[in-house]
This record gives structure tokens, C-alpha cells and sequence, in this order.
């Protein structure tokens, strides 16, 4: 106990023993015959696994140990042995983080900018009006958007104990469980993470927060295929992906490496069908004209091209581009022609999920280094 009293650890700035994490008294057994060690056993407890100071307390408490005692020769043979335990339970395994969750959608573009946010956050709020039980995780760790867009930028999720364990509890907003790293961040200084900082940021949103009963869990994806989907496949069943493109052959060509993405072998993700974002321009003042600014039905030709479903075209309206910027997406009001669009997305979706679900097996979890 004078040994461990010595090592601070720096979760308190406090000592072993005065931060009460030495969980029982040290057993000490005398050696049963000559040459043998002295055998000291520790138990240290920490307030959960993911603690980033564990591995280096058990190095300073083993330390400081081995440094006491060396200063008596005849205990100079010496077994050391730290076992820890968690006040928090430990994080469940992949395949068990969200066991009250029936579909997991990835809303996903090749390319930035078609609108992939707006679908997602619109989609959301569409399937909770329909009656369903969603969630909505914003896995761009680097542009986070949802925070803005369901108009809870100053909101900060706080923390539940649930059967022992610390959990982050989702912002709700429109009927929608929220979570973004926009919540923990500032909204004016750009995140300069490494990619292994991201995926533990990504991974604590899913398995360290209170998502509880989900019909739908929709991630809007950031753009092209990086580290944040290699770390969604292999720690979620994805149910499906949704692909968002405009009819641009430039996006298209982005959408095709996208589809190509969960068709690969290695990840077998079905792809539910493909959105058709700003299929056309309707002015307020025409609203019987049809621009077609970026040409003409050109996912819909991918959608056969790719035998997938297109499951929704989605016009370029001033009013969808205002709602997000103001928080109220459009899929709040069904009086609206942009409004009614994004419910047939959401019918046309449990349609699509229902129909996976029936004739294909559920998805495996993606097993790659």
C-alpha cells in the first residue's frame, strides 16, 4: 500500500490509494521454498475500460512495487501480478452494441455536396412521422451537419448509468434520437484528428450511448469510402446502404465506386436503391417547369444500369435548402410537394428493407484489417 501510495494516477491527479482505486487489500504469498519469488497480487479499479491512463498506471503501480520492495534482499525474487476491474461494465463485443436495433441504414455519396445530409436528416423525420422508432448518427466526424440542421447546435448530451455501465443519451428533436461529434466539438474549429482518433470518437457515438429501441438507425455517411465506413462495416450489420447522387455524370461516376464499395466481396452489404437528389430545378413562380440543371434522369438510368430500385427523385427547391438551414426540414409538413417526396422516400424504404429482410440473410460483419 506505501508502494501504490507513491503512483498518481492521472485521471484525479491523486494517488492510487487516495483515489480509492485499489480494490482490495495486495495479497502477498512468502516463497514455499528456496528460490522461489514472493508473489504480490494487486487488484486496481478503474472507472471503465476504455480508460486511456490503464495501461500506464499498471506500469507505474508494477514499478513502484518492484522498486519498494528490491530494497530488502531477502525479497529481492519478486512475482508481480495486477488484475483490474471497471466500476463502468466494459463496452459489449462487436455484433452485440446495439442489440434493440432491427435495421441499420447507411446513407452513403461518392461524392460531397449532392445533398446526402439533407436525404438523411429529411428520411429520419419522415419514417418517425410514419410512426416508426428512429435514431440518426452523423458519422462525419470531420463536417458534422445534423446539429445545424435539426436546429440543436447549443444542445449537450449528457450521461446515464444504465445497468452499470456510462452511456451518452441522444439528443431528441422531431421524433428523431440524435447524436453527432458536433455536440462535443466546436462549431468554428475545424477537428484535426487522425484517422484512429475519428474511428474511437465514431465507435463510442454507437456503443457508448443509450439508443435503446430503434426500428431504423440511419448513418449518414461522409462522402467517398475512407476509414469512418471501414469502421461502420466492421462494427455494424449494415441492413443496407442508400446511395445519393445527382443526375451529374461527374457524381455518378463517384456513385458507381460507392455501390462498389458494399458490393465488394469482403463487405456484401445490399444496396436498397438510389435517390435522385436535385433531379430537377422548379422555380416558385413556375411550378409547372422543369429545369434540368444537372442533366436529365441520369440516376435512373445507374439504377437499371445497376438492377438496383430508384427510390426517390428528389427536385431542387429553394424551400429544401431554407428548412435545413433553419432546422425544419421539410419532411416536417406532408402539405407540400417537397414535404410529401421525402414520405414516399420513407414508405418506399420500409418497402425496400422489408423486401431485404424476407429474401436475403442478415448482414455479416465486415472481418478485414
Amino acid at each position: 500500500m506505501d508502494a501504490l501510495a507513491t503512483v498518481t494516477y492521472a485521471g484525479t491527479k491523486k494517488n492510487l490509494v487516495e483515489s480509492g482505486m485499489v480494490a482490495d487489500t495486495p495479497a502477498i504469498a512468502a516463497p514455499s521454498a528456496e528460490g522461489e519469488p514472493w508473489k504480490v497480487k494487486v487488484v486496481l479499479e478503474f472507472p471503465r475500460d476504455t480508460d486511456p491512463f490503464l495501461k500506464s498506471t499498471v506500469k507505474a503501480a508494477e514499478a513502484a512495487i518492484r522498486y519498494h520492495v528490491s530494497r530488502n534482499e531477502e525479497s529481492s525474487l519478486l512475482e508481480v501480478e495486477i488484475l483490474t476491474e471497471f466500476k463502468s461494465k466494459p463496452r459489449p463485443e462487436v455484433g452485440q452494441m446495439l442489440p434493440g436495433v432491427k435495421n441499420i441504414i447507411a446513407v452513403s455519396s461518392g461524392k460531397g455536396g449532392v445533398g446526402k445530409s439533407t436525404v438523411s436528416a429529411n428520411l429520419a423525420i419522415a419514417l418517425a412521422r410514419l410512426g416508426y422508432r428512429v435514431g440518426l448518427l452523423d458519422t462525419d466526424i470531420f463536417g458534422p451537419s445534423m446539429p445545424k440542421m435539426f436546429q440543436v447546435e447549443d444542445e449537450r448530451p449528457y450521461a446515464v448509468n444504465k445497468d452499470g455501465r456510462d452511456l451518452i443519451c441522444p439528443i431528441e428533436k422531431y421524433g428523431v434520437k440524435l447524436l453527432s461529434i458536433g455536440f462535443f466539438v466546436s462549431p468554428t474549429t475545424a477537428t484535426l484528428w487522425r484517422g484512429g482518433m475519428a474511428t474511437s470518437a465514431l465507435k463510442q457515438l454507437i456503443a457508448d450511448a443509450d439508443w435503446g429501441e430503434l426500428d431504423y438507425f440511419i448513418l449518414d455517411t461522409p462522402p467517398g469510402t475512407s476509414d469512418i465506413h471501414l469502421t461502420l462495416l466492421q462494427t455494424l450489420p449494415i441492413t443496407g446502404a442508400i446511395i445519393v447522387s445527382t443526375p451529374q455524370q461527374v457524381a455518378l461516376a463517384d456513385a458507381r465506386k460507392g455501390i462498389d464499395m458494399y458490393r465488394n466481396e469482403k463487405v456484401n452489404v445490399p444496396i436498397l436503391g438510389l435517390i435522385e437528389n436535385m433531379a430537377w430545378f422548379t422555380p416558385a413562380e413556375l411550378p409547372e417547369n422543369r429545369y434540368y440543371i444537372f442533366g436529365k434522369e441520369g440516376c435512373k438510368q445507374l439504377a437499371e444500369e445497376m438492377q438496383v430500385p430508384l427510390l426517390a427523385q428528389i427536385p431542387l427547391v429553394q424551400s429544401i435548402c431554407d428548412s435545413g438551414d433553419s432546422g425544419t426540414p421539410a419532411a416536417l409538413t406532408s402539405d407540400t410537394a417537397t414535404g410529401l417526396a421525402f414520405i414516399n422516400l420513407a414508405q418506399a424504404v420500409v418497402t425496400v428493407v422489408n423486401r431485404r429482410n424476407r429474401e436475403q440473410p442478415q448482414t455479416k460483419i465486415v472481418g478485414m484489417k
